[in-house]
């Protein structure tokens, strides 16, 4: 997940850019034994957005789907998807709702902010077999994330799952590890997060997988006593957990539906909806299956002669963020961003694992002008930009999802389109 300081300040500050897309590019190492679902050597072709929507749209919520809008949120940072969720102490009513929590398919985990809690609220922190109260360091490719791992019944729409471990970030907890703070920035509050929390509702199940259950690792999980935290391994059962895979039904995935877009918009207003194939509101269709690496969650993307093998479609992203020559990049201090003379229209060719291709056409704005044009919209789907990934790395950000249905199918469950993982569109 890749986001950036307000844009309204474009022209006269520099961007500050965040990528909350877990440093690896995923935790499944339990996923191994998952098989990506598809038909081998299919070929789709897949348009961009173009229809323009300006208001929320008038939609009947089923019990499986929550309203999702993409609006100024909590920094002004455009192309930013929120939900609310109820966050309950387990098993009992102490409960509290918590608005703008960032939908984000590029990650797995529920993460929140003790400052969102009541201080009544008294959930338990997770212990390893040892008795170790468990902490994490949530490691981005720009910062972090702190605090300790509790359990909480989570609610979201008609879905529950009882007893999930979260993260809850508080940047006064412990001693921070030396290790964790090497990742950069820290993101301990909800204005340099720019959310209230994430909700990681990518493929994967835990947001460390096997990796943390071999061996311990510096700047992961780590076992406290009081102040003092030291590095520990981790089962994947006591790890910050993907909410989804662990609600009663509906569990095999989720599919974000948001309206096209075209320029820009001041709000949009689309769903999240779980289950893929478990209801008639949640079906495949003619969605093209991509299959994705079962270790780290990616796929390849062909642009203009390049190969970029760890790609990923992630909705906390606010932009289409990849590496390219053939755009020029905007002059400081707006050179996270690509800064065309005019909008370019591209196309680019994804390639799951599975062997399915899938023509993609996509446009690149300038955004300098874009930040003069639409001042003050949150829905901006031109943006695009090098800034905080590799040469391999495409990140096919939010712009990507305007006017689309994308899907995340999570690690070993079995779904219409196959097992997971995979995502589609």
């Amino acid at each position: 997940m890749r986001l950036t300081s307000s844009f309204k300040t474009l022209l006269c500050a520099e961007l500050l850019a965040l990528l909350v897309s877990a440093c690896g590019g995923g935790g499944g190492g339990s996923s191994g034994s998952g098989s990506a679902a598809g038909t081998n050597g299919s070929t789709s072709t897949s348009s961009g957005p173009s229809v323009a929507n300006t208001s929320p749209l008038s939609q009947t919520l089923a019990a499986n789907a929550v309203r999702v809008t993409v609006d100024s949120g909590v920094s002004d940072v455009p192309n930013m998807p929120f939900v609310s969720l109820t966050i309950c102490a387990p098993g009992t009513t102490q409960c509290q709702t918590i608005d703008h929590v960032l939908v984000d398919t590029g990650s797995w985990g529920v993460r929140l902010f003790a400052s969102q809690l009541p201080a009544s609220m008294r959930l338990p922190q997770q212990q390893d077999a040892s008795g170790h109260l468990v902490a994490e360091c949530m490691q981005f490719f720009d910062g972090y994330t702190w605090g300790p791992v509790k359990l909480a019944d989570l609610q979201i729409a008609g879905e529950k799952a009882a007893s999930l471990p979260i993260q809850v970030i508080d940047p006064n907890y412990a001693t921070l590890p030396a290790a964790c703070a090497n990742f950069g920035a820290a993101r301990n509050t909800p204005a340099a997060l720019q959310a209230n929390g994430i909700l990681g509702i990518g493929v994967f199940k835990n947001d460390c997988g096997a990796n943390c259950v071999q061996q311990a690792l510096a700047g992961t999980y780590y076992g406290c006593n009081g102040a003092t935290c030291t590095s520990i391994p981790l089962a994947e059962a006591l790890q910050v957990a993907n909410p989804v895979p662990y609600f009663a039904t509906d569990n095999n995935g989720s599919l974000l539906s948001l309206p096209a877009v075209s320029g820009g918009a001041q709000s949009v207003s689309g769903q999240l909806i779980f289950g893929i194939g478990t209801q008639t509101n949640n079906t495949l269709g003619g969605a093209q299956v991509i299959g994705v690496s079962p270790s780290n969650g990616t796929f390849t993307t062909v642009q203009n002669g390049v190969a970029y093998s760890r790609s990923i479609l992630d909705s906390g992203s606010t932009g289409l963020f990849f590496q390219t020559s053939a755009l020029p990049v905007c002059a400081s201090p707006n050179d996270s961003y690509y800064c065309p003379v005019s909008t370019e229209q591209l196309s680019a060719m994804i390639q799951g694992v599975n062997g399915t291709t899938s023509a993609v056409t996509f446009s690149v704005g300038n955004a300098t002008t874009i930040a003069q044009t639409y001042s003050g919209d949150s829905a901006l789907p031109l943006l695009a930009g090098p800034a905080f990934v590799t040469s391999s790395i495409f990140d096919w950000g939010l712009p990507f999802f305007y006017g689309r249905n994308v899907y995340a199918a999570i690690e070993q469950q079995p779904t219409p389109g196959g097992m997971g993982p995979y995502v589609a569109y």
